[in-house]
């Protein structure tokens, strides 16, 4: 009873599921952008149909847990939400959403449930991100953060968008936005990828979404990643595009048409 409890603690600090539907044929696993907290991405649980159960991953640093200290490096963000989700996993089939950085955390927390547990999850949606093997990836992050103040961080924020103007007048609130975005960069430069030749690390399908007035996406970089199709759509509007609700219902409707023909 004892370890029960505790496991659904560690659930319950971890995901946030707004819509339980322990009847769901699959779990759509969502990872939030950096900075971000689970509020968006936990709300499109009422959007999917009843087949469709999401969670969305609540990092350390915000939120419900405010209190404890931010994620150190990569490898211990993938190490927590790979243990907790676990058990759900081996469960049923599942599927992840990540936006920006949260495309890269669910890339890696993918890649170790391959190399250690041989789960893979049956697609991998990812938004407004490049390839891990790409480029573009080792150019952002090799931006030397720690230089940045926060005077310039927040105008790249507000640049970026997806935050609320009236937010970031409050100064409390502003400057937890800013810490908070920082300590998930700083995360994101301590993950590694090297494609090792010839070793595809995935055989599910994976869908790349980016705005049309975003930095474009290197999808060629994406293929390389699994023998699976690779399919590319590009949403109107900026990095974060996917907060109009015209474009939040082409995107969860398209998501349950891939999870749907991915034959559960």
């Amino acid at each position: 009873f004892l370890v029960g409890l505790v496991f659904f603690k560690e659930m319950e600090k971890v995901i946030a599921c707004v819509h339980k539907r322990p009847n769901a044929l699959c779990r759509l696993i969502c990872f939030p952008w950096a900075g971000g907290g689970t509020f968006q991405l936990a709300q499109w649980g009422k959007l999917f149909s009843d087949s469709i159960e999401v969670f969305c991953v609540r990092l350390p640093g915000r939120e419900t847990r405010l209190t404890e200290p931010f994620a150190k490096d990569m490898t211990s963000l993938v190490d927590e939400v790979s243990s907790v989700l676990l058990k759900e996993l081996k469960e049923k089939p599942f599927a992840f959403f990540g936006h920006s950085f949260g495309s890269y955390l669910s890339f890696a927390v993918a890649l170790h449930l391959k190399e250690k547990y041989r789960l893979e999850p049956v697609h991998l949606f990812v938004s407004g991100a490049h390839a891990p093997n790409s480029e573009e990836f080792n150019a952002l992050k090799n931006i030397p953060a720690s230089d940045v103040n926060d005077e310039e961080l927040l105008a790249y924020i507000q640049i970026l968008g997806g935050t609320p103007s009236d937010l970031l007048h409050n100064k409390d609130i502003r400057n937890h936005l800013i810490l908070t975005f920082r300590e998930d960069f700083r995360v994101l430069q301590t993950f590694s990828f090297k494609k090792a030749e010839m070793d595809i690390p995935f055989s599910c399908d994976i869908t790349c979404f980016n705005g049309s007035d975003d930095k474009a996406c290197d999808l060629q970089a994406w293929e390389e990643l699994t023998s699976g199709d690779t399919s590319y759509y590009e949403l109107p509007g900026g990095h974060f595009y996917l907060l109009e609700p015209s474009n939040e219902i082409f995107l969860t409707k398209h998501i349950t048409r891939c999870i749907e023909n991915a034959g559960l």
